[in-house]
């Protein structure tokens, strides 16, 4: 069994530097377009048996053109949905950018688990819905050579994939980060999800 999660490509939303990370008008730009349909070519000869996409219109979009070469039909789970902002959701302004990244930074430098902008998500909530996901698709997939493709967010797979691969840690990520439509593989070993590929960067 492999789990490919991919990010989304560039959408609206980025262009516009605002924060929506909730169901959203804001879908893939002409170049997100693009860079999901170079993706699918260059994914094209693995044997795809399901693709799992958050419900953001952005990653439903790129989940779109990425399953359609299978022809398959993507699924949507909320697990896979980027972290909601609560009353920082649609703003574009420099102080709600800042009060973003401090949540970011209590999570991953500062450890408070529970920090959250109002009406919005803490890392336990975000990691409560993640979690058990992946670790219900390994215990379903496990002795099987399924390949699955999970579409979701940058925020998502940075503050929660080194919470499920025992090979990446927090510095990795913040070090390599993920762009638009990278793709993260891993595989189950004896230990548990092991990542083979970050981006470009390889695992021995």
């Amino acid at each position: 069994m492999k789990l490919y999660f991919i990010r989304h490509g560039q959408s609206e939303a980025n262009t516009l530097h605002v924060i929506s990370n909730r169901e959203s008008p804001f879908g893939l730009t002409a170049l997100g377009k693009d860079q999901a349909e170079a993706l699918a070519n260059n994914l094209k000869e693995i044997p795809f048996t399901a693709v799992y996409s958050s419900p953001i219109l952005r990653a439903r979009q790129t989940a779109d053109i990425l399953s359609k070469p299978f022809g398959l039909s993507h699924q949507v789970t909320e697990a896979l949905r980027e972290y909601d902002c609560g009353i920082l959701e649609d703003r574009s302004d420099a102080i709600s950018w800042k009060l973003y990244q401090k949540f970011f930074e209590d999570w991953t430098l500062r450890h408070d688990l529970e920090s959250k902008p109002e009406g919005g998500e803490s890392f336990l909530d975000i990691q409560n819905r993640f979690v058990p996901f992946i670790e219900s698709l390994t215990r379903d997939h496990l002795d099987t050579d399924h390949h699955i493709l999970l579409v979701g967010h940058g925020g998502l797979f940075q503050l929660m994939l080194p919470l499920v691969l025992t090979n990446v840690d927090r510095p990795f990520v913040k070090a390599h980060g993920i762009g638009h439509t990278e793709c993260v593989i891993a595989e189950h070993g004896s230990d548990g999800l092991v990542c083979l590929q970050w981006g470009t960067s390889t695992f021995d």
